[in-house]
């Protein structure tokens, strides 16, 4: 628990610092984070990091988190940048005659939309046009934070019903719906803070929609490590885990909250 709680303290200072600096520093290094990321989605499928099937998803990943806003280059990636990397990886398993099979490169393809899209929502959260892109990042942080820490406290002082143990034996429905509580409280209190910026109506459902979503988000990646047998999917965070541990709730949480229009600008 100690070291968990240095690792904690220490990384979270680094990330709202970078935050907070935000414009380039804060992209490059939530891009480093995404590639990160995806190098333990491919180790954890089974797939050879620097093989060369990898590497195309690590270009894919690249290519959705590069800066190209700041760096005042039009191009944006696209659905046709999607379907170009589709038929690349397609292309590998005639070339390989199968050797690299339609599951591998699925697999490698679901991983780049999952963690690419995921962290470019994160970024551009902060790089939000109406100039309050801190505000926005910070509101949805401690959103998805209180949800985790009100799910954990109050699941461990009243849980008694299991939400989903086939997935994730500890979580429970009591859990669940503290953090939900505590995330609309925490989302309420942003907006009383904000000004005319936040309305209490929205902000209730921002902290509803980061409490659901995330929850949700930390359940998929249990899934998919039950599958696979692991515990954590990597060893950069001591008591931690990897990027996909400590940000599972988050690259579901920023895409879905910009794909359904929450934030008001």
């Amino acid at each position: 628990m100690k070291q968990r709680l240095i690792t904690g303290i220490i990384a979270g200072a680094i990330f709202l610092g970078f935050c907070v600096i935000g414009d380039m520093s804060f992209h490059l290094l939530v891009l480093a984070m995404s590639l990160v990321g995806y190098y333990e989605f491919v180790k954890m499928i089974k797939v050879r990091p620097f093989s060369g099937i990898a590497s195309l998803g690590f270009i894919g990943v690249f290519m959705i988190m590069f800066p190209w806003k700041l760096l005042n280059i039009t191009y944006t990636p696209n659905g046709e940048m999607i379907w170009l990397l589709l038929f690349l990886l397609m292309t590998m398993t005639v070339l390989t005659k199968n050797r690299i099979s339609i599951k591998q490169v699925s697999l490698l393809l679901l991983g780049v939309l999952y963690i690419g899209v995921g962290f470019y929502y994160i970024a551009e959260s902060r790089h939000a046009p109406d100039g309050n892109g801190l505000f926005w990042t910070f509101l949805l942080l401690s959103s998805i934070w209180a949800s985790d820490a009100g799910a954990y406290f109050v699941g461990k002082q009243w849980g008694s019903h299991k939400l989903w143990p086939a997935i994730s034996p500890n979580k429970t429905v009591e859990g669940a719906v503290g953090g939900v509580v505590i995330a609309i409280l925490t989302a309420v209190i942003f907006a009383i803070s904000s000004g005319d910026l936040l309305g209490l109506g929205r902000a209730c459902l921002i902290g509803l929609t980061c409490a659901l979503v995330g929850q949700l988000g930390d359940l998929m990646q249990s899934a998919y490590k039950r599958v696979y047998n692991i515990k954590d999917s990597g060893k950069l965070l001591p008591g931690h885990g990897g990027i996909l541990d400590r940000c599972d709730s988050w690259i579901i949480v920023f895409p879905f909250v910009h794909i359904v229009m929450l934030l008001p600008y």
